[in-house]
């Protein structure tokens, strides 16, 4: 296909325009036309795959197809605004109104009807380390990794659970981490991974992909791990769910793996599988939580077509973005902490009724092509399960480590570290984080973090703490109320050992030189 006007009008069809009714039958012309171009190249590229590969990349190519052709014929946006409903009472259940299960007894069985599954795709390159993100040191030396083992470990070993491990890991992931879990051979924890699909990118201007071959590490930038919502659909692949299902397991408890609240909860697990059941059998709960400024634009759950749903900030029209950022309008967010049963995902997805909005990213290849990946979101699954709810959950239960300001609260002692789970001090007085804002130039790697700080300062008594420019902390340093530094160009500050800093600003500069 060689209209580039005609694929750029097909793209702007997406966004939230009325397309005329004169062009709509141009407009199939084109999608057709698209959708068997792209089946042509993607026959080519199975035809380039070794022969012990080929069947499975040949469904995975498959699934790409199907993902794209909605993608075609997804004309405007997923959501209009003026249908949205109100949330019906009893949508979202608050996290105090569970109960607690007290018996050891009934806590082992509802344990071992567990799976504990963690998106491992991600790397830790935003944060300046090399392999998987899973693999980043966050408290005393121990990763996310460590950390979830320990905390599955000590459950299995306290109540004679068997609660297995599943990850879900991504073609960037894969090979490192199969070498990482080996030595955890010893623990009382069995730890199973999948792949998630690997999809191909789709050049912008003529919607063909990218690659040109079947082999991924001679073309990294070609190809892309399409969203958590693959998660469905690459489990049931990996044969993973027919044996847990066989196994008399019936829950899973899903979260990102840099989610350090995201641990089993007894209350969730008992509303689910214990006495505290209210009759109703809940196949989907999505986990959320109070929004703060800082969450704005995170996905929240909407009342739509009678069903409850994730909506996320790119179904938005841009008029109404502010009404979705809005705390008021919409007071939760989504943390990506799912639960969900087992034989009801066996049964959307052999009813092949798995569908999930596309996400469009749009990016740009390191050689200026401008690429397309499609993607979905494994909370936008929601819509297709029978009785699904939200629970309000405090937001001890997402602390996740995205940037090193994330890194500086969990490496605090603001925490501490309890079988493999972070308990915040009782010495603070409120539950809420710190908002801590660290400059990129100089705090944005892992690495030139660390050299910046002796230790972690003090920050039980903390509110707000923004530091920028060249800036070193001493050891033993106190920060409380709020704290601004801020080194200009060509200055540096050095905050001296011991220094107790309490609603300051700290500006110009400050050195310290040894003598």
């Amino acid at each position: 296909m060689e209209n580039k006007g005609a694929i750029e009008l097909l793209l702007k069809n997406r966004t939230h325009s009325r397309v005329p009714s004169d062009a709509k039958e141009f407009h199939e012309v084109t999608k057709r036309d698209a959708l068997r171009q792209l089946e042509r190249e993607l026959e080519n590229l199975v035809k380039t795959a070794p022969d012990d590969k080929k069947d499975n990349f040949k469904d995975e190519m498959k699934s790409f197809a199907s993902l794209f052709g909605r993608f075609l014929q997804e004309d405007g946006p997923s959501v209009e605004w003026n249908r949205i409903e109100k949330l019906p009472d009893g949508a979202v259940k608050e996290y105090a109104s569970l109960n607690s299960p007290s018996n050891n007894e009934e806590i082992r069985a509802m344990l071992n009807k567990l799976v504990v599954v963690k998106l491992n795709g991600g790397l830790g390159t935003s944060m300046g380390c090399h392999g998987p993100k899973s693999v980043i040191p966050v408290r005393n030396d121990l990763t996310f990794l460590d950390l979830t083992v320990q905390q599955i470990e000590n459950l299995n070993k306290t109540y004679g659970a068997n609660v297995p491990l599943v990850l879900m890991n991504s073609f960037n992931t894969d090979e490192d981490t199969e070498k990482i879990v080996r030595k955890y051979t010893g623990f009382q924890v069995n730890i199973y991974s999948f792949n998630q699909s690997c999809f191909p990118r789709i050049s912008r201007d003529s919607l063909l992909p990218v690659a040109r071959r079947y082999e991924v590490a001679d073309n990294m930038e070609a190809w892309y791990p399409p969203g958590h919502g693959d998660f469905y659909e690459s489990f049931q692949n990996s044969g993973l769910l027919k044996q847990f299902i066989k196994e008399g397991r019936e829950y899973l408890f899903l979260s990102n793996i840099d989610n350090l609240g995201a641990t089993i909860d007894f209350k969730i697990l008992d509303r689910l599988l214990g006495k505290s059941q209210d009759g109703v059998c809940h196949e989907f709960v999505m986990e959320v939580t109070d929004k703060t400024r800082a969450d704005v634009k995170g996905g929240t759950l909407i009342q739509y077509e009678n069903k409850l749903r994730l909506l996320e900030i790119a179904q938005v029209p841009n008029e109404h973005v502010d009404d979705f950022k809005s705390v008021k309008t919409f007071k939760f967010f989504n943390t990506n902490n799912i639960w969900a049963k087992l034989d009801a995902i066996e049964r959307v997805l052999n009813e092949n009724r798995m569908n999930m909005e596309i996400i469009v990213n749009n990016k740009t290849l390191e050689n200026g092509l401008r690429v397309i990946q499609l993607e979905t979101a494994v909370g936008a699954a929601m819509k297709v399960f029978e009785n699904a709810i939200g629970i309000n959950v405090p937001r001890s239960r997402f602390l996740p480590v995205k940037k090193t300001s994330d890194l500086l609260l969990v490496m605090s002692n603001l925490y501490s570290l309890k079988n493999g789970s972070l308990i915040m001090s009782p010495q603070r007085m409120f539950p809420t984080t710190p908002l801590v804002k660290l400059g990129d130039n100089h705090f944005s790697k892992v690495k030139e973090f660390l050299g910046r700080f002796a230790n972690i300062p003090d920050i039980i008594e903390l509110d707000h703490l923004t530091v920028s420019g060249d800036v070193t902390f001493g050891r033993g340093v106190s920060l409380r109320g709020t704290v601004i530094i801020i080194a200009n160009h060509g200055d540096r500050i050095d905050i001296p050992p011991g220094a107790i800093l309490e609603n300051k600003i700290v500006s110009g500069n400050m050195r310290i030189l040894d003598h």
